[in-house]
């Protein structure tokens, strides 16, 4: 997921690389839940977020030894805080979501984001939200709702309102993880060093504590269907999206750029119905065209300020 950073003029070509870049950051981010289900048939939900930051983790080293911090005792302790709130706490909770619920709902989901980060803003970054963002927000939550109570809470293999609560909740912390890196880029750090340090100490808490919470990750047993998916997890959906993102943000206005974050759910959710055969409901479709429409309600609307987008 993205951090802040923006750029309101550009060359055309600069500007062109730079929605292709965000463009397919969205994409291959609307691909987690589905690689993570794949990974879920074979393991605990702790185990296969282990996995997923181990590969990004080894893909983002060479950025360890290329980019130095220069954070102080104060940042430094904003970091491992962003660290601990978006890595292990947030992906525990909405993977263990995710195996309670589908892969369609939980993406469909993901859609209330960028009204969840606007809110945020001005609750917390003293950013003021705007009469369309508070309809927005109203019309967005309402569609969540229709998701979450779609489901069935005794369905084996179907959507369940305690897994789509989990996922909401992993947004809810997603969001103070997205704030508390925003505050360290605004200071003048870079997003890929506040990225790779950050992404690499929260594998390093997961490091200790999955194992004593879930128990060993598997080694031995696990299909390379599996592994094929937590290595796609962990490069294409962690490592390789937030450099596509920050790359992109580079070139254009997060402002504009954040309305590409809407094909995540989209991409998640035709995932879910085309490849694995999931069903949604009537009322999943009304509510995930309600999140969809207030996101891009949101989004789309010139501003002073832009929108916070995912780390």
């Amino acid at each position: 997921m993205p951090e802040q950073k923006s750029k309101q003029g550009s060359k055309p070509a600069g500007r062109t690389l730079g929605f292709l870049a965000c463009a397919l950051a969205s994409m291959f981010w609307g691909c987690g839940f589905f690689f993570g289900k794949i990974a879920l048939a074979e393991m605990n939900s702790g185990a296969m977020v282990f996995y997923r930051f181990l590969f990004a983790s080894l893909c983002l080293l060479p950025l360890l030894l290329t980019h130095r911090p220069h954070l102080n005792r104060r940042e430094w302790a904003i970091l491992l805080l962003a660290s601990f709130l978006g890595v292990p706490l947030q992906f525990l909770f909405q993977f263990h979501g995710l195996a309670l619920t589908t892969v369609s709902h939980a993406s469909l989901m993901v859609g209330a984001m960028p009204v969840i980060l606007a809110v945020g803003a001005t609750l917390f970054a003293h950013e003021r939200l705007h009469t369309l963002g508070w309809i927005a927000l109203l019309v967005s939550t309402a569609g969540a709702a229709l998701i979450a109570f779609g489901g069935t809470e005794h369905s084996v293999n179907g959507p369940t309102l305690r897994g789509d609560l989990f996922v909401v909740l992993s947004l809810s912390i997603a969001l103070f993880w997205v704030l508390l890196n925003q505050h360290l880029v605004v200071a003048g750090h870079s997003p890929i060093v506040i990225t790779a340090y950050g992404l690499c100490a929260g594998t390093l808490m997961l490091i200790v504590f999955v194992p004593f919470a879930y128990g060993p990750p598997p080694v031995h047993g696990v299909s390379l269907k599996a592994w094929l998916a937590l290595i796609a997890s962990g490069i294409l959906c962690t490592a390789l999206t937030t450099l596509l993102w920050n790359y992109g943000m580079t070139r254009v206005p997060a402002s504009q750029a954040a309305v590409l974050l809407n094909m995540e759910p989209l991409i998640g959710s035709l995932l879910g119905v085309f490849v694995l055969h999931e069903s949604l409901g009537p009322l999943a479709f009304l509510g995930g065209a309600m999140i969809l429409l207030a996101a891009i309600a949101l989004t789309t609307r010139p501003s002073r300020t832009a929108i916070p987008t995912i780390v």
